[in-house]
């Protein structure tokens, strides 16, 4: 770390922020350093997740560490934001992560945008940078679900099967949880190569051996898609990054403090 990085993140100043995407209300933590100016990262979680989960924090402790601010938002049906979980859409998450970005860029501080984000938060991230290019200077893709589109078009999904051409008005999911039919069709729309190849910035792809979510084919493949990307593998870590954080946390901190030499 260098001097001084961990004085400016217990210093952060962290505020409670809401956006509004159309009428839905997006509910976010704004964390900064306490100089001028500083980059800033969007950060999105997962499915079933939230902005408050330890990995995200942690994450974010990095980020800070590196000099840079972190808005981390609760998702469409997610969290404390707006819209139930049963009608959350991939098309509605990037609609969230586009009028999050809008409102980054009005942050006087806030010297350039990056963008992270982790499992479905990650394909959503990267489907945004690749229609937002030119807002967006970077991404952290930490277990990114590129599977989700292809799983929807195949009829399987969360180890549950369906006809992708008949598809049901809503079926179940994990944690006794159930989604419309309008999130498979969501999916079924999205191609997730085309975003890739829109992006021309630095990418940074972190990745658990251990993950039992994300086949390791899916990163890289995005991997080789990526004009500018470096895909870190971490032995014996999970889906989550729970069993030895610091890892992700060196990675992160080490990746960005690259970018800003």
């Amino acid at each position: 770390m260098e001097p001084g990085r961990e004085k400016d993140m217990q210093k952060a100043i962290t505020e409670k922020v809401t956006v509004m995407d159309g009428d839905i209300p997006l509910q976010g933590i704004l964390e900064r350093p306490t100089a001028a100016s500083s980059p800033l990262v969007v950060v999105l979680h997962g499915f079933t997740s939230s902005r408050e989960r330890p990995h995200t924090l942690a994450a974010c402790q990095a980020m800070w560490q590196a000099g840079f601010a972190t808005l981390r938002f609760d998702l469409y049906g997610h969290g404390e934001s707006g819209g139930t979980f049963q009608s959350h859409t991939l098309h509605k998450w990037i609609s969230n992560t586009l009028a999050v970005l809008a409102y980054a860029q009005t942050l006087d501080f806030v010297t350039e945008i990056w963008l992270s984000g982790h499992s479905q938060g990650g394909l959503t991230a990267a489907l945004a940078a690749g229609e937002q290019a030119a807002c967006v200077k970077g991404l952290i893709l930490r277990a990114p679900a590129f599977m989700i589109p292809q799983c929807a078009r195949e009829g399987a999904m969360l180890g549950v099967s369906f006809d992708p051409v008949n598809i049901p008005a809503e079926f179940p999911t994990i944690k006794g949880l159930r989604l419309a039919g309008d999130y498979i069709r969501s999916a079924q729309s999205i191609r997730v190569e085309p975003a890739m190849e829109a992006f021309p910035g630095p990418v940074l792809l972190l990745y658990g051996e251990a993950d039992d979510v994300v086949p390791r084919r899916d990163v890289e493949m995005a991997a080789r898609h990526y004009r500018n990307c470096s895909l870190v593998q971490l032995p014996g870590e999970t889906h989550h990054f729970d069993r030895a954080p610091e890892q992700m946390q060196a990675a992160i901190r080490s990746w960005l403090l690259e970018q800003r030499a």
